[in-house]
């Protein structure tokens, strides 16, 4: 990340409060707009759960997560897909990759849930990994840091225009 979007992205070091329109805002015309990040998985196998992410309603990537449980069944610390609903996402610190990264908030039962590079189940702990493609076998992504890169510059625009980013995972 060049000085200057570590710069821009440094202000987003604290998880953004999704802004609701007040009455001024709305008599004055200005309307608050969303990213809307649409993820719809369509491979769920033993090993992982793959997705289709969608921004804005157009394909964007692919996203690995490790595997869907049903209903139940008791989540499995660094092994279970996050659940379906909807998060706003915000750019946040991370301690853990020492970098700022997209972090899904208010995800139930889960702390510190990124959207990150990786290419397989075992390169996440309950996260949503992105790539351009997917293995025939649907247990890898590929090109992962190209999708991931592509998708942080949406993010960063996203924000700098005042937006706030919600993902829906279906």
């Amino acid at each position: 990340m060049g000085l200057a979007s570590w710069a821009a992205a440094k202000q987003f070091a604290t998880p953004l409060a999704i802004a609701q329109p007040s009455a001024n805002l709305i008599h004055n015309y200005l309307l608050i707009s969303n990213m809307e990040i649409t993820v719809t998985r369509f491979v769920k196998n033993a090993q992982a759960t793959i997705g289709r992410l969608d921004v804005d309603g157009r394909f964007e990537c692919y996203t690995l997560e490790d595997v869907v449980r049903p209903r139940g069944v008791p989540k499995v610390w660094g092994q279970t897909a996050i659940p379906a609903g909807t998060y706003a996402v915000a750019l946040t610190y991370s301690t853990r990759f020492h970098e700022v990264m997209p972090q899904l908030l208010q995800v139930p039962g889960y702390e510190g849930i990124r959207i990150h590079a990786g290419n397989t189940a075992a390169d996440t702990a309950g996260c949503l990994l992105v790539g351009t493609a997917v293995a025939p076998s649907g247990q890898r992504v590929f090109n992962s840091w190209r999708a991931y890169h592509a998708l942080f510059l949406k993010f960063e625009a996203a924000l700098s225009r005042q937006e706030a980013i919600r993902l829906h995972l279906e």
